[in-house]
């Protein structure tokens, strides 16, 4: 986290320098040929390669044990790029139904005018993704621990599942960071992220990353990417590059404050459920402590009040932010079904486990005890 991510340094800088530039000068007019064959990989234009950024998806690559990284200017740019790349009209692609939604509403309300199929299933159930494979299934995409329910998928029975139908197996793998999971090390063949998250960590950046496990679909994301033109700038770049710097030690801190909060919520007479893969209570607990390397910081809890209990702790914290988003060094606090899954049907979201009472609540790197002290005045209030 702290010392890969190639780039040159001629000067001797002790970080990754801010590569501000759109266009870069060749040697003469033979070099600038060279370039744009691709018989020298010096770079050319920002948009289709940059120092800085290159340093950025070196680095993520190596963390997710992949070929190489493709930066992008948002989660957003990721998930779309993706989409373009690997799906064409009449493929169909099984998705996590409980998904960043967004991720899921691209595909619904515009892939689909574009003539791609999708089925929205639980992939923590195996049969359900078998019973919607379709001879024409191209794609697994797979959200886990999935936002928000935090349900968690068998990442190494999808790989064969997968390999055994001729898909290709996507992980969104935003909410556990590299750190947590690496899904191309279980048999995935691209992950990515939106390092707007855990990665960058700070609140302050957007920006998206994907990375391929082979060189053959890294070059075929790439050559998307940059048709797209959803590439990142190079000081957001730079600001990701030091935010991964405190990765491990913002999780650390995070996830065994969520350990503590989660059990005194699961203890807690006005909560109804909680939750949390690090809870014995967690269907997927077993799972969990196989394919991850610690539980994470994201809690999913609802109260016995239902949403309007939920509406009443989400305006009383003090500590916590009302705010969408995850992954910071500040604790968040938000309602995903009239926020960030406000625009996927209400049927679907009942399917997928976002029921209205569900409160999503991002653990930061505060004291514990001062959390905990907020929520407790913040139920108190009902």
């Amino acid at each position: 986290m702290i010392h890969s991510g190639e780039f040159e340094n001629p000067l001797g800088s002790a970080t990754v320098p801010i590569y501000q530039t759109s266009t870069f000068i060749f040697e003469n007019a033979d070099h600038g040929a060279k370039c744009f064959s691709g018989e020298d990989d010096g770079f050319i234009y920002t948009r289709i390669g940059n120092p800085t950024i290159h340093a950025l998806e070196t680095l993520v690559a190596d963390l997710e044990s992949g070929c190489g990284g493709i930066a992008t200017s948002s989660g957003m740019a990721a998930v779309n790029t993706i989409y373009m790349a690997l799906l064409s009209k009449g493929d169909h692609m099984i998705s996590s139904a409980a998904v960043y939604g967004p991720s899921r509403v691209v595909m619904e309300q515009h892939w689909s005018r574009f003539g791609v199929e999708s089925s929205f299933v639980n992939t923590a159930n195996l049969a359900e993704i078998e019973a919607a494979i379709r001879p024409n299934t191209r794609m697994l995409y797979v959200e886990t621990p999935a936002n928000p329910t935090m349900d968690i998928t068998d990442l190494k029975a999808c790989a064969d599942l997968a390999k055994r139908h001729n898909m290709l197996l996507i992980v969104d793998n935003t909410f556990s960071s590299p750190y947590l999971q690496r899904p191309l090390e279980l048999g995935a063949d691209v992950v990515f992220h939106s390092m707007t998250k855990f990665l960058n960590g700070h609140a302050d950046i957007v920006a998206g990353m994907i990375v391929a496990k082979e060189k053959t679909l890294e070059s075929k994301l790439r050559s998307m990417m940059i048709t797209l033109g959803c590439n990142m700038d190079p000081h957001q770049a730079y600001m990701v590059i030091r935010g991964i710097k405190t990765l491990g030690i913002r999780i650390d801190k995070a996830q065994q404050s969520a350990m503590k909060i989660a059990d005194f919520l699961e203890n807690h007479p006005k909560v109804a459920w909680v939750k949390y893969p690090g809870l014995a209570s967690h269907p997927q607990h077993e799972l969990a402590k196989t394919q991850m390397d610690g539980f994470g910081s994201m809690i999913s809890f609802e109260l016995k009040g239902g949403l309007p209990a939920g509406k009443i702790l989400m305006n009383h914290v003090q500590v916590a932010i009302l705010a969408v988003s995850l992954g910071g060094v500040e604790t968040l606090i938000q309602h995903p079904a009239s926020m960030t899954h406000s625009k996927v049907s209400h049927e679907a979201k009942l399917k997928a486990g976002i029921t209205d009472g569900l409160v999503r609540y991002s653990v930061g790197i505060e004291d514990v005890d001062d959390l905990i002290e907020d929520l407790e005045q913040g139920l108190a209030s009902i």
